[in-house]
């Protein structure tokens, strides 16, 4: 049973209408920042109507006005998206009553970061001296505009925050799709727009408002306008290319079948043909240089195959395929930056990308920072050969990117590619590094393509722990050894607390003394001990401070000059160079464990990260099958395992 199913058949039960709790009527719900000089009264559909309806069956006329305080842009994107009613009704469910098992709960369904959910609304709906204040119908009592609104601000968490929206970001949330916009200017020629409308999308177009050229009624400004199909016809002065567009009829619009700038050129079609586009039932025909002069820029949505299934007219088109991934930018792990911070851009989400034949595909990033957007973007890079894992941060310093897409705080970034074969990266990042979000990467093709998130393989490459050499005993441990003997046991062995306060002792400054914590000290004998004692011997102690001197000099070659802090974003090289391939998920947790509220590591921190690392690589290396590099664990084992670690 769904929420909607469970919430209506409780307030049948109890005989109540539903009071949404996280979308309550109050003014903050309407106007979060802004304070309007009136005060909002919130009304049901029975208190608005005499008799409301959620939806009419075979409603053709579109009586969708914005109010008094709606947006044109979203009355723009549902007018397309009632163009196509197989989308429209996946987003806007028809089985909803208000005649009938009334409990004032309504769904509708929306693309949200990147999946489909379903919102639930109630129907208090906002109104001002009496009136609803937002997108209503004018001449029926229909409710679904009113309350689809709704649904769409309650995600935005404000009526408010819908005035920051656009066309583009509306057709992506109502549709599922990714969309592009392109100037009409930019057009090589008609059949450039013709190779638009071939594939799965739903192509507009737009004329700015207040448009200086050509002031006719038939044309609204600020609104878009569906296009259906090209045509050529031959004339005997030659070709003329002729382009059909539609939007809902309002109550009181005639239809009209075509819309003529350029009369010569219309008149030069014969009399046959005209007759033929003019028997259209749906929508009206232009002349393709009437187009250009009236309408500004071409918005679009494109559909994948699954998605374009549910509209009838674009069965004969070409299939988009999609390939897509799900990310996020986290602090330390994978936000990088842009191309600007050049010794952090390799740390970015790499995505791979194989064409086996040349091939036009579009790129979209969504970035899921609703009410805190980033300015976000990516980059392509054209590589050799395909890669098995992460390329190198030398790799980004050397190679010039292919293909570079605008940076905006927009919810969404695209970019349409002519892609040769061969292989390629992607790599979303934010424009600032330590920026973290949630986003996901779609690439649409005609044709079909791999597409894969690189990583890199978790890997010793050489140990960690550094062996005193022999000798060490006559020469700088000496100082060491005495200490080390007063502390000790009769076994010569020191535990955690004795360690840290030899440590205390013996190390030469505050910075390499940070490590010197209790906490530190227990993983280090963790590490380092070898019969379950809890104790380490002289020897360890000699290897623990060689390897201190070792991780030391390590940590300073990546720390900033003079400063006794590692920035998180240089741990994973750091790490490198001690002797460990961390891959991003590994890593993840090592900066939620050991990052300082700074973005900072100290040398303890470092230290503890390097000694669990070493007892978790030794640990599955005594344990694992040297055939299958796997290891198998009775319930006890790994409560051991886990516990140490």
């Amino acid at each position: 049973m769904t929420d909607y199913e469970r919430i209506k058949a409780s307030c049948l039960q109890r005989r109540e209408l539903w009071e949404d709790p996280d979308f309550p009527a109050v003014q903050p719900s309407v106007f979060y920042h802004q304070v309007p000089p009136f005060t909002f009264e919130w009304k049901r559909a029975k208190e608005l109507y005499t008799n409301p309806k959620f939806i009419l069956d075979s409603n053709d006329t579109f009586d969708v006005v914005t109010g008094r305080l709606g947006d044109k842009w979203l009355l723009s994107c549902v007018g397309v998206l009632y163009l196509c009613k197989g989308l429209f009704y996946r987003v806007v469910p028809a089985d909803q009553r208000i005649d009938s098992n009334y409990a004032g709960v309504f769904r509708f369904r929306l693309w949200w970061c990147g999946q489909w959910v379903e919102v639930l609304v109630d129907d208090r709906l906002p109104t001002v001296h009496g009136k609803l204040a937002f997108m209503h119908c004018s001449h029926s009592e229909q409710l679904w505009p009113a309350l689809l609104e709704k649904a769409y601000a309650k995600m935005h968490g404000s009526y408010e925050a819908l005035k920051y929206g656009n066309l583009l970001d509306g057709l992506a949330d109502l549709t599922g799709g990714i969309t592009e916009s392109l100037n009409v200017a930019d057009l090589t020629d008609a059949a450039a727009l013709n190779n638009l409308i071939k594939t799965t999308s739903v192509v507009t177009a737009y004329r700015l408002p207040n448009a200086v050229t050509h002031s006719v009624k038939s044309i609204e400004s600020g609104m878009n306008y569906r296009l259906y199909n090209v045509e050529r016809i031959e004339t005997i002065d030659g070709p003329v290319y002729l382009v059909r567009l539609a939007r809902p009829l309002a109550p009181g619009d005639t239809h009209i079948t075509h819309f003529i700038l350029d009369h010569a050129s219309w008149t030069s079609i014969s009399v046959h043909e005209r007759e033929r586009l003019t028997s259209t039932t749906k929508g009206f025909w232009m002349l393709y240089n009437d187009f250009t002069s009236m309408f500004s820029r071409v918005e679009m949505v494109h559909l994948d195959v699954e998605t374009s299934k549910a509209e009838t007219s674009l069965t004969d088109k070409q299939k988009w395929q999609v390939k897509s991934h799900q990310g996020r930018w986290k602090k330390g792990v994978t936000a990088g930056g842009c191309r600007n911070h050049v010794n952090f851009f390799h740390m970015n989400p790499q995505i791979q990308i194989v064409l086996n034949e040349p091939d036009t595909v579009i790129i979209s990033l969504n970035q899921h920072s609703i009410m805190e957007p980033k300015v976000i973007g990516f980059s392509i890079y054209k590589i050799p050969k395909c890669l098995t894992e992460t390329a190198s941060p030398l790799f980004f310093k050397k190679t010039k990117s292919s293909i570079n897409s605008q940076y905006t705080n927009s919810r969404q970034v695209s970019e349409r590619c002519n892609l040769d074969a061969g292989a390629y990266l992607v790599i979303p990042t934010t424009f600032e590094p330590r920026q973290e979000a949630n986003f996901s990467l779609r690439v649409y093709s005609i044709k079909q393509l791999k597409m894969r998130a690189l990583d890199c393989t978790p890997q010793m490459l050489k140990a960690a722990v550094v062996k005193a050499p022999p000798g060490v005993e006559s020469s700088s441990f000496a100082q060491y050894e005495s200490q080390f003997l007063q502390l000790a046991d009769e076994h010569k062995t020191i535990n955690a607390f004795e360690l840290q306060e030899l440590l205390e002792r013996c190390l030469p400054n505050d910075y390499i003394k940070s490590c010197a914590t209790i906490e530190t000290c227990r993983q280090i004998v963790l590490s380092m001990e070898k019969d379950g004692s809890g104790r380490i011997t002289l020897s360890d102690f000699k290897d623990l401070i060689c390897s201190l001197k070792h991780w030391q000099v390590v940590f300073r070659a990546h720390a900033p000059e003079k400063m006794s802090v590692l920035k998180i974003e240089k741990f994973r090289d750091a790490l490198r160079d001690v002797g460990f391939v961390i891959p991003e998920r590994a890593l993840s947790l090592l900066v939620l464990k050991y990052m300082r509220k700074d973005g900072m590591l100290r040398f303890g921190d470092f230290v503890s990260a390097v000694v669990l690392l070493h007892r978790a690589f030794h640990m599955f290396f005594s344990n694992c099958s040297t055939s299958t590099l796997k290891v198998n664990l009775t319930f006890a084992e790994w409560l051991r395992s886990a516990l140490t670690c």
